[in-house]
Protein backbone atom coordinates (compact mmCIF):
# COMPACT_ATOMS: atom_id res chain seq x y z
CA UNK A 1 0.00 0.00 0.00
CA UNK A 2 2.93 2.35 0.66
CA UNK A 3 3.85 2.28 -3.04
CA UNK A 4 0.45 3.77 -3.86
CA UNK A 5 1.50 6.90 -1.95
CA UNK A 6 3.60 7.85 -4.98
CA UNK A 7 0.65 8.56 -7.25
CA UNK A 8 -1.44 10.49 -4.72
CA UNK A 9 0.36 13.87 -5.12
CA UNK A 10 -0.28 13.59 -8.88
CA UNK A 11 -3.91 12.48 -9.02
CA UNK A 12 -5.04 14.53 -6.00
CA UNK A 13 -4.89 17.98 -7.70
CA UNK A 14 -6.13 16.46 -10.97
CA UNK A 15 -9.25 15.07 -9.30
CA UNK A 16 -9.92 18.29 -7.45
CA UNK A 17 -9.38 20.30 -10.62
CA UNK A 18 -12.09 18.22 -12.29
CA UNK A 19 -14.33 18.61 -9.23
CA UNK A 20 -13.88 22.38 -9.25
CA UNK A 21 -14.80 22.44 -12.92
CA UNK A 22 -18.04 20.62 -12.11
CA UNK A 23 -18.72 23.09 -9.28
CA UNK A 24 -18.28 26.22 -11.39
CA UNK A 25 -21.94 27.21 -10.90
CA UNK A 26 -21.52 27.10 -7.14
CA UNK A 27 -20.65 30.18 -5.12
CA UNK A 28 -17.07 31.43 -5.08
CA UNK A 29 -16.91 30.66 -1.37
CA UNK A 30 -17.54 26.97 -2.07
CA UNK A 31 -14.82 26.91 -4.73
CA UNK A 32 -12.39 28.54 -2.32
CA UNK A 33 -13.09 26.03 0.44
CA UNK A 34 -12.66 23.08 -1.92
CA UNK A 35 -9.44 24.48 -3.41
CA UNK A 36 -7.86 25.34 -0.06
CA UNK A 37 -8.85 21.95 1.37
CA UNK A 38 -7.23 20.20 -1.58
CA UNK A 39 -3.91 22.03 -1.23
CA UNK A 40 -3.94 21.65 2.56
CA UNK A 41 -4.30 17.87 2.24
CA UNK A 42 -1.57 17.94 -0.42
CA UNK A 43 0.82 19.44 2.16
CA UNK A 44 0.05 16.51 4.47
CA UNK A 45 0.45 13.94 1.69
CA UNK A 46 3.80 15.28 0.54
CA UNK A 47 5.02 15.56 4.13
CA UNK A 48 4.06 11.92 4.71
CA UNK A 49 5.81 10.85 1.50
CA UNK A 50 8.94 12.73 2.58
CA UNK A 51 8.94 10.90 5.91
CA UNK A 52 8.69 7.54 4.10
CA UNK A 53 11.64 8.10 1.75
CA UNK A 54 13.75 9.90 4.33
CA UNK A 55 15.54 6.63 5.19
CA UNK A 56 16.74 6.25 1.59
CA UNK A 57 13.92 4.04 0.33
CA UNK A 58 12.94 4.60 -3.31
CA UNK A 59 9.27 4.00 -4.10
CA UNK A 60 8.23 2.99 -7.61
CA UNK A 61 4.66 3.00 -8.95
CA UNK A 62 4.04 1.32 -12.31
CA UNK A 63 1.03 2.88 -14.03
CA UNK A 64 -1.38 0.22 -15.28
CA UNK A 65 0.90 -2.35 -13.65
CA UNK A 66 3.00 -2.40 -16.84
CA UNK A 67 6.55 -3.38 -15.88
CA UNK A 68 9.34 -0.91 -16.69
CA UNK A 69 10.83 -0.05 -19.08
CA UNK A 70 7.73 -0.84 -21.18
CA UNK A 71 5.31 1.07 -18.98
CA UNK A 72 5.39 4.52 -17.39
CA UNK A 73 6.60 4.69 -13.81
CA UNK A 74 6.43 7.28 -11.06
CA UNK A 75 9.45 7.31 -8.76
CA UNK A 76 9.68 8.92 -5.33
CA UNK A 77 13.12 9.37 -3.82
CA UNK A 78 14.51 12.02 -1.49
CA UNK A 79 14.89 14.63 -4.26
CA UNK A 80 11.36 14.18 -5.62
CA UNK A 81 9.81 14.32 -2.14
CA UNK A 82 11.88 17.43 -1.29
CA UNK A 83 10.54 19.22 -4.37
CA UNK A 84 6.97 18.11 -3.62
CA UNK A 85 6.88 19.46 -0.07
CA UNK A 86 8.39 22.79 -1.15
CA UNK A 87 5.78 23.09 -3.92
CA UNK A 88 2.91 22.24 -1.58
CA UNK A 89 3.94 24.82 1.03
CA UNK A 90 4.42 27.62 -1.49
CA UNK A 91 1.17 26.80 -3.29
CA UNK A 92 -0.84 26.83 -0.05
CA UNK A 93 0.46 30.28 0.95
CA UNK A 94 -0.07 31.67 -2.56
CA UNK A 95 -3.62 30.29 -2.69
CA UNK A 96 -4.50 31.77 0.70
CA UNK A 97 -3.32 35.13 -0.65
CA UNK A 98 -5.27 34.68 -3.88
CA UNK A 99 -8.63 34.09 -2.16
CA UNK A 100 -8.40 37.65 -0.82
CA UNK A 101 -9.67 38.80 -4.21
CA UNK A 102 -7.29 37.77 -6.99
CA UNK A 103 -9.43 34.73 -7.82
CA UNK A 104 -12.35 37.04 -8.72
CA UNK A 105 -10.46 38.69 -11.59
CA UNK A 106 -11.29 35.97 -14.13
CA UNK A 107 -12.92 32.56 -14.59
CA UNK A 108 -11.50 29.12 -13.74
CA UNK A 109 -8.71 30.39 -11.48
CA UNK A 110 -9.01 27.50 -9.04
CA UNK A 111 -9.25 24.88 -11.80
CA UNK A 112 -6.07 26.20 -13.42
CA UNK A 113 -4.36 26.35 -10.05
CA UNK A 114 -5.01 22.66 -9.41
CA UNK A 115 -3.87 21.73 -12.91
CA UNK A 116 -0.67 23.68 -12.31
CA UNK A 117 -0.02 21.57 -9.22
CA UNK A 118 -0.85 18.45 -11.22
CA UNK A 119 1.82 19.36 -13.75
CA UNK A 120 4.41 20.33 -11.13
CA UNK A 121 3.99 17.20 -9.03
CA UNK A 122 3.96 14.97 -12.11
CA UNK A 123 7.19 16.50 -13.40
CA UNK A 124 8.92 15.84 -10.08
CA UNK A 125 7.73 12.23 -9.81
CA UNK A 126 7.86 10.89 -13.35
CA UNK A 127 10.51 8.33 -14.23
CA UNK A 128 9.87 8.60 -17.97
CA UNK A 129 11.39 11.25 -20.23
CA UNK A 130 8.39 11.57 -22.55
CA UNK A 131 6.08 11.77 -19.56
CA UNK A 132 8.24 14.66 -18.35
CA UNK A 133 7.48 16.37 -21.67
CA UNK A 134 3.75 15.76 -21.12
CA UNK A 135 3.84 17.32 -17.66
CA UNK A 136 5.82 20.26 -19.05
CA UNK A 137 2.99 20.86 -21.52
CA UNK A 138 0.39 20.68 -18.75
CA UNK A 139 2.48 23.23 -16.86
CA UNK A 140 2.64 25.47 -19.92
CA UNK A 141 -1.12 25.43 -20.49
CA UNK A 142 -2.04 26.01 -16.85
CA UNK A 143 0.63 28.64 -16.26
CA UNK A 144 -0.39 30.54 -19.41
CA UNK A 145 -3.97 30.74 -18.12
CA UNK A 146 -2.82 31.82 -14.66
CA UNK A 147 -0.37 34.34 -16.09
CA UNK A 148 -3.13 36.05 -18.08
CA UNK A 149 -5.64 35.89 -15.21
CA UNK A 150 -7.11 39.37 -14.86
CA UNK A 151 -6.07 40.57 -18.31
CA UNK A 152 -4.34 43.81 -19.21
CA UNK A 153 -2.02 44.94 -22.02
CA UNK A 154 1.30 44.31 -20.26
CA UNK A 155 0.13 40.96 -18.91
CA UNK A 156 -1.06 39.86 -22.35
CA UNK A 157 2.21 40.91 -23.98
CA UNK A 158 4.27 39.10 -21.35
CA UNK A 159 2.04 36.04 -21.68
CA UNK A 160 2.48 35.98 -25.46
CA UNK A 161 6.26 36.04 -25.16
CA UNK A 162 6.07 33.38 -22.45
CA UNK A 163 4.01 30.93 -24.48
CA UNK A 164 5.90 31.40 -27.78
CA UNK A 165 9.31 30.88 -26.19
CA UNK A 166 8.09 27.84 -24.27
CA UNK A 167 6.52 26.35 -27.40
CA UNK A 168 9.90 26.60 -29.09
CA UNK A 169 11.37 24.82 -26.08
CA UNK A 170 8.72 22.10 -26.37
CA UNK A 171 9.64 21.55 -30.01
CA UNK A 172 13.31 21.12 -29.11
CA UNK A 173 12.28 18.74 -26.35
CA UNK A 174 10.49 16.54 -28.88
CA UNK A 175 13.53 16.54 -31.17
CA UNK A 176 15.74 15.40 -28.30
CA UNK A 177 13.30 12.76 -27.08
CA UNK A 178 12.78 11.42 -30.60
CA UNK A 179 16.52 11.15 -31.16
CA UNK A 180 17.09 9.27 -27.91
CA UNK A 181 14.20 6.90 -28.56
CA UNK A 182 15.33 6.24 -32.12
CA UNK A 183 18.86 5.37 -31.00
CA UNK A 184 18.20 3.64 -27.68
CA UNK A 185 14.65 2.33 -27.99
CA UNK A 186 13.54 3.53 -24.56
CA UNK A 187 12.54 6.68 -22.69
CA UNK A 188 12.50 5.23 -19.18
CA UNK A 189 15.10 7.30 -17.33
CA UNK A 190 16.63 4.36 -15.49
CA UNK A 191 16.80 2.32 -18.69
CA UNK A 192 18.34 5.28 -20.52
CA UNK A 193 21.03 5.43 -17.84
CA UNK A 194 21.93 1.81 -18.53
CA UNK A 195 21.89 2.12 -22.33
CA UNK A 196 23.71 5.47 -22.59
CA UNK A 197 26.64 4.00 -20.65
CA UNK A 198 26.92 1.23 -23.26
CA UNK A 199 26.11 3.22 -26.40
CA UNK A 200 27.83 2.30 -29.66
CA UNK A 201 30.67 4.59 -30.67
CA UNK A 202 28.96 5.64 -33.92
CA UNK A 203 25.95 6.94 -31.93
CA UNK A 204 27.88 9.01 -29.39
CA UNK A 205 27.68 12.24 -31.39
CA UNK A 206 23.89 12.04 -31.78
CA UNK A 207 23.41 11.14 -28.11
CA UNK A 208 25.54 14.12 -27.10
CA UNK A 209 23.48 16.37 -29.40
CA UNK A 210 20.22 15.11 -27.89
CA UNK A 211 21.60 15.58 -24.39
CA UNK A 212 22.63 19.17 -25.14
CA UNK A 213 19.21 19.88 -26.69
CA UNK A 214 17.61 18.69 -23.46
CA UNK A 215 19.92 20.98 -21.54
CA UNK A 216 18.80 23.93 -23.67
CA UNK A 217 15.14 23.10 -22.95
CA UNK A 218 15.68 22.76 -19.21
CA UNK A 219 17.83 25.92 -19.17
CA UNK A 220 14.93 27.75 -20.81
CA UNK A 221 12.50 26.49 -18.16
CA UNK A 222 14.95 27.42 -15.41
CA UNK A 223 15.68 30.89 -16.90
CA UNK A 224 19.40 30.31 -17.28
CA UNK A 225 21.30 32.90 -19.34
CA UNK A 226 20.81 33.65 -22.21
CA UNK A 227 17.33 32.08 -22.06
CA UNK A 228 16.01 34.11 -19.12
CA UNK A 229 14.60 37.15 -20.93
CA UNK A 230 11.01 35.90 -20.77
CA UNK A 231 10.99 35.76 -16.96
CA UNK A 232 11.22 39.37 -15.69
CA UNK A 233 8.22 40.62 -17.67
CA UNK A 234 6.12 37.52 -17.04
CA UNK A 235 6.70 37.47 -13.29
CA UNK A 236 6.50 41.24 -12.81
CA UNK A 237 3.22 41.72 -14.67
CA UNK A 238 1.17 38.77 -13.49
CA UNK A 239 -0.84 38.79 -10.27
CA UNK A 240 1.06 38.47 -7.00
CA UNK A 241 -0.14 35.00 -5.92
CA UNK A 242 0.58 33.60 -9.39
CA UNK A 243 4.07 35.12 -9.31
CA UNK A 244 4.55 33.57 -5.85
CA UNK A 245 3.52 30.16 -7.22
CA UNK A 246 5.79 30.70 -10.23
CA UNK A 247 8.72 30.99 -7.80
CA UNK A 248 8.78 27.18 -7.90
CA UNK A 249 8.37 27.04 -11.70
CA UNK A 250 11.99 27.81 -12.51
CA UNK A 251 12.94 25.06 -10.08
CA UNK A 252 11.30 22.51 -12.41
CA UNK A 253 14.04 23.21 -14.95
CA UNK A 254 16.68 23.07 -12.22
CA UNK A 255 15.26 19.77 -10.95
CA UNK A 256 15.25 18.32 -14.48
CA UNK A 257 18.88 19.26 -15.06
CA UNK A 258 19.90 17.79 -11.73
CA UNK A 259 17.92 14.59 -12.32
CA UNK A 260 18.85 13.92 -15.96
CA UNK A 261 22.51 14.88 -15.75
CA UNK A 262 23.26 12.85 -12.63
CA UNK A 263 21.19 9.81 -13.60
CA UNK A 264 21.66 9.53 -17.38
CA UNK A 265 24.70 11.68 -18.19
CA UNK A 266 26.55 11.45 -14.87
CA UNK A 267 29.86 9.86 -13.90
CA UNK A 268 28.63 6.43 -15.02
CA UNK A 269 27.73 7.50 -18.58
CA UNK A 270 30.97 6.28 -20.15
CA UNK A 271 32.09 8.45 -23.08
CA UNK A 272 29.23 10.91 -22.48
CA UNK A 273 29.91 11.37 -18.75
CA UNK A 274 29.48 14.86 -17.26
CA UNK A 275 28.03 16.11 -20.52
CA UNK A 276 27.10 19.64 -19.41
CA UNK A 277 29.82 20.35 -16.87
CA UNK A 278 31.87 22.58 -19.20
CA UNK A 279 28.74 24.72 -19.73
CA UNK A 280 26.82 24.79 -16.47
CA UNK A 281 29.10 26.72 -14.13
CA UNK A 282 30.08 29.52 -16.58
CA UNK A 283 26.43 30.03 -17.54
CA UNK A 284 25.42 30.06 -13.88
CA UNK A 285 28.00 32.73 -13.03
CA UNK A 286 26.87 34.83 -16.00
CA UNK A 287 23.21 34.41 -15.01
CA UNK A 288 23.94 35.64 -11.49
CA UNK A 289 25.70 38.72 -12.87
CA UNK A 290 22.89 39.45 -15.35
CA UNK A 291 20.24 39.02 -12.66
CA UNK A 292 21.94 41.42 -10.25
CA UNK A 293 22.44 43.99 -13.02
CA UNK A 294 18.69 43.76 -13.60
CA UNK A 295 18.10 44.23 -9.86
CA UNK A 296 20.23 47.38 -9.92
CA UNK A 297 18.52 48.76 -13.03
CA UNK A 298 14.93 48.06 -11.97
CA UNK A 299 12.51 50.96 -11.62
CA UNK A 300 9.66 49.03 -9.98
CA UNK A 301 9.70 46.71 -6.98
CA UNK A 302 7.94 43.80 -8.69
CA UNK A 303 10.39 44.03 -11.57
CA UNK A 304 13.25 44.01 -9.08
CA UNK A 305 11.90 40.90 -7.36
CA UNK A 306 11.62 39.17 -10.76
CA UNK A 307 15.31 39.87 -11.41
CA UNK A 308 16.08 38.57 -7.93
CA UNK A 309 14.57 35.28 -9.11
CA UNK A 310 16.97 35.30 -12.07
CA UNK A 311 19.87 35.95 -9.70
CA UNK A 312 18.72 33.09 -7.46
CA UNK A 313 18.71 30.78 -10.50
CA UNK A 314 22.34 31.69 -11.13
CA UNK A 315 23.26 31.05 -7.50
CA UNK A 316 21.47 27.69 -7.50
CA UNK A 317 23.26 26.50 -10.63
CA UNK A 318 26.62 27.64 -9.27
CA UNK A 319 26.08 25.12 -6.49
CA UNK A 320 25.02 22.39 -8.92
CA UNK A 321 27.83 23.31 -11.31
CA UNK A 322 30.46 22.56 -8.66
CA UNK A 323 29.41 18.96 -9.32
CA UNK A 324 30.29 17.52 -5.94
CA UNK A 325 28.17 16.06 -3.18
CA UNK A 326 28.77 19.17 -1.06
CA UNK A 327 27.85 21.50 -3.93
CA UNK A 328 24.61 19.70 -4.74
CA UNK A 329 23.69 19.60 -1.05
CA UNK A 330 24.30 23.34 -0.80
CA UNK A 331 22.06 23.90 -3.82
CA UNK A 332 19.30 21.73 -2.37
CA UNK A 333 19.43 23.76 0.85
CA UNK A 334 19.41 27.03 -1.11
CA UNK A 335 16.48 25.90 -3.29
CA UNK A 336 13.63 26.12 -0.71
CA UNK A 337 15.16 29.23 0.82
CA UNK A 338 15.16 31.08 -2.51
CA UNK A 339 11.66 29.82 -3.36
CA UNK A 340 10.05 30.90 -0.09
CA UNK A 341 11.89 34.25 -0.02
CA UNK A 342 10.95 35.12 -3.62
CA UNK A 343 7.31 34.13 -3.08
CA UNK A 344 7.13 36.26 0.07
CA UNK A 345 8.75 39.20 -1.71
CA UNK A 346 6.20 39.05 -4.56
CA UNK A 347 3.32 39.13 -2.08
CA UNK A 348 4.96 41.94 -0.13
CA UNK A 349 5.54 43.97 -3.30
CA UNK A 350 1.86 43.60 -4.17
CA UNK A 351 0.82 44.84 -0.73
CA UNK A 352 3.16 47.81 -1.01
CA UNK A 353 1.84 48.71 -4.47
CA UNK A 354 -1.78 48.65 -3.25
CA UNK A 355 -1.00 50.75 -0.20
CA UNK A 356 0.78 53.44 -2.22
CA UNK A 357 -2.14 54.03 -4.60
CA UNK A 358 -1.13 55.80 -7.80
CA UNK A 359 2.55 55.55 -6.88
CA UNK A 360 2.26 51.77 -7.06
CA UNK A 361 5.59 49.99 -6.68
CA UNK A 362 7.66 52.66 -8.47
CA UNK A 363 10.92 53.61 -6.81
CA UNK A 364 9.80 57.13 -5.97
CA UNK A 365 9.07 58.68 -2.57
CA UNK A 366 5.37 58.59 -1.73
CA UNK A 367 3.07 58.90 1.24
CA UNK A 368 3.38 56.93 4.45
CA UNK A 369 1.36 53.76 3.93
CA UNK A 370 -0.93 51.76 6.16
CA UNK A 371 1.03 49.62 8.67
CA UNK A 372 4.24 51.22 7.45
CA UNK A 373 6.42 49.89 10.28
CA UNK A 374 5.18 46.32 9.94
CA UNK A 375 5.56 46.35 6.16
CA UNK A 376 8.99 47.94 6.46
CA UNK A 377 10.09 45.25 8.91
CA UNK A 378 8.93 42.51 6.54
CA UNK A 379 10.77 44.22 3.69
CA UNK A 380 13.93 44.31 5.80
CA UNK A 381 13.66 40.60 6.68
CA UNK A 382 13.04 39.68 3.04
CA UNK A 383 16.02 41.79 1.96
CA UNK A 384 18.27 40.10 4.54
CA UNK A 385 17.11 36.71 3.28
CA UNK A 386 17.70 37.27 -0.43
CA UNK A 387 21.05 39.03 0.01
CA UNK A 388 22.41 36.26 2.22
CA UNK A 389 23.20 38.34 5.30
CA UNK A 390 23.61 36.51 8.61
CA UNK A 391 22.04 34.94 10.54
CA UNK A 392 19.17 33.73 8.34
CA UNK A 393 18.96 30.86 5.84
CA UNK A 394 20.36 32.87 2.93
CA UNK A 395 23.66 33.26 4.75
CA UNK A 396 23.78 29.54 5.62
CA UNK A 397 23.07 28.60 1.99
CA UNK A 398 25.70 30.90 0.49
CA UNK A 399 28.25 29.84 3.09
CA UNK A 400 27.64 26.21 2.12
CA UNK A 401 28.08 27.06 -1.57
CA UNK A 402 31.35 28.90 -1.01
CA UNK A 403 32.60 26.14 1.26
CA UNK A 404 31.80 23.54 -1.40
CA UNK A 405 33.74 25.61 -3.95
CA UNK A 406 36.99 25.68 -1.93
CA UNK A 407 38.49 22.75 -3.84
CA UNK A 408 37.17 23.83 -7.25
CA UNK A 409 39.49 25.23 -9.89
CA UNK A 410 37.10 28.13 -10.51
CA UNK A 411 37.14 29.18 -6.84
CA UNK A 412 38.40 32.75 -7.49
CA UNK A 413 35.58 33.36 -9.99
CA UNK A 414 32.93 31.80 -7.79
CA UNK A 415 34.07 33.67 -4.67
CA UNK A 416 34.40 37.02 -6.43
CA UNK A 417 31.10 36.89 -8.30
CA UNK A 418 29.01 35.57 -5.39
CA UNK A 419 30.38 38.12 -2.92
CA UNK A 420 30.36 41.12 -5.26
CA UNK A 421 26.84 40.43 -6.54
CA UNK A 422 25.67 40.01 -2.94
CA UNK A 423 27.10 43.47 -2.15
CA UNK A 424 25.36 45.01 -5.17
CA UNK A 425 22.09 43.33 -4.17
CA UNK A 426 22.38 44.87 -0.70
CA UNK A 427 22.96 48.29 -2.28
CA UNK A 428 19.97 47.90 -4.64
CA UNK A 429 17.57 46.78 -1.92
CA UNK A 430 18.82 49.46 0.48
CA UNK A 431 18.03 52.06 -2.19
CA UNK A 432 14.59 50.55 -2.79
CA UNK A 433 13.74 50.46 0.90
CA UNK A 434 14.98 54.00 1.40
CA UNK A 435 12.80 55.38 -1.40
CA UNK A 436 9.68 53.46 -0.38
CA UNK A 437 9.88 53.72 3.41
CA UNK A 438 12.51 56.13 4.72
CA UNK A 439 11.66 59.00 2.39
CA UNK A 440 7.87 58.53 2.64
CA UNK A 441 5.96 61.62 3.73
CA UNK A 442 2.91 62.02 5.92
CA UNK A 443 -0.26 62.68 3.85
CA UNK A 444 -1.59 66.22 3.73
CA UNK A 445 -5.22 66.86 4.69
CA UNK A 446 -6.02 67.40 1.02
CA UNK A 447 -4.98 63.82 0.32
CA UNK A 448 -7.27 62.22 2.88
CA UNK A 449 -10.28 61.91 0.61
CA UNK A 450 -8.35 60.69 -2.43
CA UNK A 451 -6.08 58.30 -0.59
CA UNK A 452 -8.65 56.23 1.25
CA UNK A 453 -10.05 54.50 -1.79
CA UNK A 454 -6.73 52.84 -2.66
CA UNK A 455 -6.23 51.30 0.76
CA UNK A 456 -7.17 47.67 1.25
CA UNK A 457 -9.63 46.76 3.96
CA UNK A 458 -8.14 46.21 7.41
CA UNK A 459 -9.02 42.50 7.46
CA UNK A 460 -7.65 41.86 3.97
CA UNK A 461 -4.54 43.89 4.75
CA UNK A 462 -3.77 41.95 7.92
CA UNK A 463 -4.41 38.61 6.17
CA UNK A 464 -1.95 39.53 3.45
CA UNK A 465 0.71 40.44 6.00
CA UNK A 466 0.13 37.19 7.92
CA UNK A 467 0.53 35.07 4.77
CA UNK A 468 3.70 36.92 3.78
CA UNK A 469 5.02 36.43 7.30
CA UNK A 470 4.32 32.70 7.07
CA UNK A 471 6.49 32.40 3.95
CA UNK A 472 9.30 34.34 5.62
CA UNK A 473 8.87 32.15 8.71
CA UNK A 474 9.51 29.07 6.55
CA UNK A 475 12.95 30.52 5.79
CA UNK A 476 13.49 30.99 9.53
CA UNK A 477 12.49 27.34 10.07
CA UNK A 478 15.09 26.28 7.49
CA UNK A 479 17.66 28.21 9.48
CA UNK A 480 16.58 26.87 12.90
CA UNK A 481 16.52 23.26 11.68
CA UNK A 482 19.60 23.72 9.54
CA UNK A 483 21.39 20.74 11.08
CA UNK A 484 18.68 18.20 10.26
CA UNK A 485 17.99 19.72 6.84
CA UNK A 486 21.67 19.80 5.88
CA UNK A 487 21.93 16.14 6.87
CA UNK A 488 18.92 15.37 4.66
CA UNK A 489 20.16 17.29 1.60
CA UNK A 490 23.62 15.74 1.97
CA UNK A 491 22.02 12.29 1.91
CA UNK A 492 19.96 13.39 -1.11
CA UNK A 493 23.08 14.54 -2.95
CA UNK A 494 24.84 11.25 -2.22
CA UNK A 495 21.80 9.35 -3.51
CA UNK A 496 21.84 11.35 -6.73
CA UNK A 497 25.53 10.81 -7.35
CA UNK A 498 25.15 7.06 -6.80
CA UNK A 499 22.25 6.24 -9.13
CA UNK A 500 22.58 2.44 -8.89
CA UNK A 501 19.88 2.27 -6.20
CA UNK A 502 17.50 4.30 -8.39
CA UNK A 503 18.13 2.04 -11.38
CA UNK A 504 17.77 -1.14 -9.34
CA UNK A 505 14.54 0.08 -7.76
CA UNK A 506 13.01 0.87 -11.15
CA UNK A 507 14.38 -1.97 -13.30
CA UNK A 508 15.23 -4.54 -10.67
CA UNK A 509 18.80 -4.84 -11.98
CA UNK A 510 22.19 -3.33 -11.13
CA UNK A 511 23.71 -0.95 -13.63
Amino acid sequence: MISHMVILPVIWPLLFGALLLLLQKQSLQVLRIVSISSVSVLVLLTGWLLSIVNNGEILVYALGNWPPPFGIVLVADRLAAWMLIITALVSLCALLYAVRGTDTMGPHFHVLYQLQLFGLNGAFLTGDLFNLFVFFEILLLASYGLLLHGGGRLRTMAGLHFVIINLVGSTLFLFAVGTLYGLLGTLNMADLAVKVANVASEDIALIRTAGLLLFAVFALKAALLPLYLWLPAAYAHTSAPVAALFAIMTKVGAYSILRIYTLIFGEQAGPIANLIQPWLLPLALATLVAGVLGVLASTHLRQQVAYLVVASVGTLFIAFGINTSAGIAAGLYYLPHSTFAAAAFFLLADGIAKRRGEMGDRFEPGLIMMHQRIVGTLFFVAAVLVTGLPPLSGFVAKFMILQAALSHTALPWIMAIVLITSLFTIIALARSGSLIFYRAQAPQPSHAATDSHVRPSIVSDINGLVITTCLLALCVVIMIWAGAIIEFVQATANQLLQPDDYIKSVLGVEK
